[in-house]
């Protein structure tokens, strides 16, 4: 206990809010790059004052404090829209439980990525104290961390804000870079190119018992990050200006409909049967255009699959009547230990009364459809919520095969999760169905929401049509190129056209394999450096 105190003293005594202020300032800049403000050159210089922060932070326990802040102020403004779960009293839970349960959830992701860039900050400051004249190698050791972090935090149940999101929906020609390795390859450039330029700058005095530093005469590292800014933007225009040709007969015309049913209001029996009329309306008129299927969002028929059910046996009978397959958001009923358990599911309806295609949401939203650690939390969570916990996830293999050619699916949040959509392109995938519900959640939220799909769709060189509850729907080309998006909130049907791809991109193929060379890299350099000189 007296250690802990005594470091704790430490981390007080060392705190300096003139550095705290730099780190703040980061955090904000990188905020407003990503949408709905979407400032994205800001991306390029606004990891210098977190980079020159933490380098001249001499307690590696100080840098990681700094690393915290970065990712609380980021994170926390990013992520804000998720205090919009409240109100909740629509479900029986009392105001200050529901106001507790939007604070909670909140609170949590944010901690989540943050602690991730206290990891990074204090090991770059380790780094930087052990090998202080090692400028490149550092730039490249604390990029190949900061891209493991982000691919390890991918894995796990919560990930929303990767640095690549900065980037998208506007700046085109550094997404197209993402067909070579994903994501990862745009956070690694703004992660070296900020560290090249905070080499590059002078560091002011931060410490009483350090002096000020300047960059040798001769640094490499501001031409280095120069170089690295034109390359990838030149690069990217490159495979941007390349289109891999289709075979004749390859164009699809499907329809959505955007039902806006809010989900206070779809779960109760006025609002199904309001779901229930719009989507049947809305398919109808979708088939007297032409289409090959109609698809609906995330939950659009809010009930367990059951085709004895009026409402279900309504909606079977229509698409027999029509003869054109539905994908219906739905839930689906999986065999359970003797529990009743289901998933978040789109099945594909077809002519004769049964679903043949299926897709069962894989990544669910932790407190929303599942509870974590439930033998830990679930007492905890029962006493604020009175939700129970019996979503399950699909399978990660799954392969959505469908009437009109092979898709990949994300339902909702799975947009945030590249690997599952690249290991359904690798298996057939001909274009991107994303389904979600969106609600009630604010307008900005879509906008991020929507730049996650342009990223997915670019990477596999996909098109890919968004169907919502409440918006933002839309329709994306294997470029990024936003053909056609509608205001939220509004009740919609639309007919769009895209194409069936069957190329792979090399990050299709062989996956992230940028993150694990930078790995290498580093660590052959770092060993090799160690052997003969420093740089």
């Amino acid at each position: 206990m007296k250690a802990a105190a005594t470091k704790l003293q430490k981390l007080i005594h060392g705190w300096s809010w003139g550095q705290a202020s730099w780190v703040i300032l980061s955090g904000c800049l990188m905020a407003i790059a990503l949408p709905p403000w979407s400032l994205w050159p800001l991306a390029w210089v606004g990891l210098v004052p977190l980079w020159r922060v933490v380098r001249t932070t001499p307690a590696i326990a100080l840098a990681a404090a700094y690393g915290l802040l970065w990712g609380l102020v980021y994170y926390g403004i990013s992520l804000a829209w998720i205090t919009h779960l409240h109100p909740l009293m629509w479900m029986g839970v009392p105001w200050l439980n529901s106001v507790a349960i939007a604070l909670s959830a909140w609170i949590f992701i944010v901690l989540w990525g943050s602690v991730c860039i206290a990891v990074w900050g204090g090991t770059v400051a380790w780094l930087s104290r052990r090998w202080p004249g090692r400028s490149l190698w550092l730039v490249l050791a604390g990029t190949a961390l900061w891209c493991a972090l982000e691919a390890l935090r991918n894995y796990s149940p919560l990930d929303w804000s990767p640095l690549s999101l900065t980037q998208s929906p506007s700046n085109l020609w550094i997404l197209h870079l993402t067909r070579l390795s994903g994501p990862q390859i745009l956070s690694a450039l703004l992660v070296a190119t900020n560290g090249l330029l905070a080499y590059a700058l002078p560091t002011p005095k931060l410490h009483p018992t350090h002096p000020p530093t300047h960059p040798p005469i001769h640094s490499p590292t501001l031409p280095l990050a120069l170089t690295l800014i034109l390359a990838g933007h030149l690069l990217g225009a490159l495979l941007y200006a390349q289109t891999a040709p289709i075979p004749p007969g390859q164009s699809l015309s499907l329809g959505l409909v955007q039902g806006n049913v809010p989900t206070r209001e779809k779960l109760t029996p006025q609002g199904i049967r309001q779901a229930l009329e719009g989507y049947t309306e809305g398919y109808q008129s979708l088939v007297a255009q032409g289409v090959a299927a109609v698809v609906t969002p995330e939950g659009a028929l809010p009930q367990l699959w059951n085709p004895n059910s009026p409402q279900m046996a309504a909606m079977l009978q229509t698409v027999g009547e029509a003869g054109v397959p539905l994908w219906l958001g739905t839930f689906a009923p999986v065999a359970g230990n003797g529990r009743q358990q289901y998933t978040q599911s789109i099945l594909e309806l077809r002519a004769d009364g049964q679903y043949h295609g299926r897709y069962d949401k894989v990544q669910l939203v932790p407190l929303g459809e599942y509870i974590p650690f439930e033998a830990l939390l679930g007492r905890l969570i029962s006493r604020l919520s009175p939700l129970d916990s019996y979503l399950v996830p699909g399978q990660p293999r799954q392969q959505f095969a469908t009437s009109v050619g092979r898709a990949t699916v994300g339902i909702c949040y799975e947009s945030a999760y590249s690997r599952l959509f690249r290991r359904q392109t690798q298996a057939g995938g001909e274009f991107i169905v994303t389904a979600s519900n969106n609600d009630p959640y604010p307008v900005w939220m879509m906008q991020q929401h929507h730049g996650l799909d342009v990223l997915r769709a670019v990477e596999s060189d996909r098109w890919a049509i968004r169907v919502t509850n409440t918006g933002l729907s839309g329709l994306v080309d294997n470029h990024g190129r936003t053909l056609w998006l509608r205001e939220p909130q509004t009740y919609l049907v639309h007919r769009a056209e895209l194409e069936r791809r069957q190329t792979l991109t090399p990050y299709v193929r062989w996956g992230d394999w940028l993150t694990p060379l930078l790995l290498g890299l580093a660590l052959g350099w770092g060993w090799w450096g160690d052997r003969h000189s420093p740089l």
